[in-house]
């Protein structure tokens, strides 16, 4: 267990294996320990380096609110400092937009990009198609908002796994770790949703990324994600899609071997052989 300072915070990163360079970025709400069913297996072809986003359980949480802006130098300075750059890097969910945030400003640093479910819902502002699932997603994001300002970090943490991401009853059959960890860390979603871009990313800046980029998405993710892919997947030159048969929102977790399989299937298929 290690840490180091990089752009003015504290992070926590552990690192191992051997191979090409490959960083995982979670999501909101969760840690390091989000990719601990696919670290071991991916570590027998990669580098591997994982790390507690800001404000996120072993690393630092500065006072005051962040931005995903912030993440985003946070994962550049990170791999930088720990030689991890140019690596493949993966994210899911917020991580996923974080990871998506950075290569469209620091294509250099990048092998590849693997985004799974970035919540970018600002790409579909202009798509009545999608309003009303969308505008229900967002009531639903706010009345999270409304727990966690009310003090009631279990009760938010709930509704967000069973009514935004997952689906009813999923809260229940999260190890009890997992749910904890989800509760101690419920204040960085605050500061996540206070950043007004958070939702949003210039598609033309991203189009400067040329290399290799996997986007995914799962049979039981919610409506919107699909259409977030599919605006990501015309903006990328390089772009590839896929989708998990029976996984939602956290595939690494829910599909583990299916998820390995696929991330190291696209690196290979990618690898540049100089």
């Amino acid at each position: 267990m290690s840490r180091v300072e990089v752009n003015g915070v504290e992070l926590f990163y552990e690192a191992g294996g051997d191979g090409d360079p490959l960083v995982l970025v979670h999501g909101s709400w969760g840690d390091h320990e989000a990719w601990a069913p696919v670290v071991h297996a991916l570590a027998l072809r990669f580098r591997v380096l994982v790390y507690d986003r800001r404000g996120h359980s072993q690393s630092e949480r500065p006072p005051g609110p962040g931005s995903r802006f912030e993440d985003e130098e946070d994962l550049a300075a990170l791999m930088e400092t720990l030689g991890f750059a140019p690596a493949y890097v993966a994210g899911n969910s917020f991580g996923a937009s974080t990871v998506l945030g950075l290569a469209s400003r620091r294509p250099e640093l990048f092998r590849g990009i693997i985004a799974h479910d970035p919540p970018l819902m600002g790409l579909l502002a202009d798509d009545s198609g999608l309003l009303p699932s969308a505008t229900a997603g967002s009531r639903k994001i706010e009345s999270v908002l409304e727990h966690l300002r009310a003090d009631r970090p279990r009760a938010a943490v709930r509704q967000f796994v069973e009514e935004v991401v997952l689906e009813p009853g999923a809260w229940d059959q999260l190890p009890e770790r997992v749910r904890d960890t989800f509760v101690a860390n419920a204040p960085t979603f605050l500061d996540e949703q206070a950043d007004p871009g958070w939702a949003d990313l210039d598609l033309g800046l991203l189009s400067g990324h040329t290399g290799p980029a996997l986007l995914s998405k799962g049979t039981q993710s919610p409506p919107w994600f699909a259409a977030i892919t599919d605006r990501l997947s015309k903006a990328l030159p390089q772009a590839e899609t896929h989708t998990f048969e029976g996984a939602g929102h956290i595939p690494h977790i829910s599909h583990p071997e299916t998820y390995v399989e696929r991330l190291i299937s696209f690196v290979d298929g990618n690898r540049n052989p100089a």
